[in-house]
């Protein structure tokens, strides 16, 4: 299963209603539609061609490798395989305000990930439609590919995941978490 865009929430068991309602409102603005698969998980499926609960994760691999762009939310492994895959990463947290999640370790690991240039990172649906827009009209099957050698690049970006994980770490320990021991 390849589509030019590729929406995945993860297998989190909350609800991202909010990313369905972004999606849905950018696709039906659209004259010219790109094709899309869009892995919705447990949230309200929408009423868009190309929407599926979940995808294992060879399916998910196999879409990946084929999009053009990637929208992800924001959990590290979902983030690491777009870029494994070659991707900049298009990318909507999960908000605990939304009830998206139990807590806001998304928001704060994006907006580290965003700061070091390693994913494009989405508070909007304005901003996402900005994302998809300029994704899509890049040129080639690559969309929103790095360029240069894949090997080295995904040798820095998985360097530069690991500092920020080691920051948000330390600066959770320093304001005395609940999980400092």
């Amino acid at each position: 299963m390849t589509a030019d865009v590729l929406v995945s929430v993860g297998t989190d068991v909350h609800r991202f209603d909010r990313l369905m309602d972004w999606i849905e409102t950018w696709y039906a603005a659209l004259a010219d539609r790109p094709s899309l698969l869009l892995q919705h998980g447990r949230s309200r499926a929408p009423a868009i061609p190309g929407a599926v609960p979940f995808l294992d994760h060879d399916a998910l691999g196999a879409a990946m490798a084929g999009a053009r762009v990637v929208v992800t939310h924001g959990g590290p492994a979902s983030i690491t395989e777009a870029r494994r895959h070659g991707h900049l990463p298009v990318v909507v947290a999960r908000d605990p305000a939304y009830g998206e999640h139990v807590d806001d370790h998304q928001m704060l690991f994006t907006a580290r990930m965003a700061g070091a240039g390693l994913i494009r990172l989405c508070t909007t649906a304005g901003e996402l439609t900005d994302a998809l827009s300029e994704g899509l009209a890049r040129s080639g099957a690559a969309g929103d590919r790095g360029t240069g050698d894949a090997a080295e690049a995904r040798a820095a970006a998985v360097a530069a995941v690991g500092r920020i994980v080691d920051d948000l770490v330390a600066s959770r320990r320093q304001r005395g978490s609940r999980w400092s021991r």
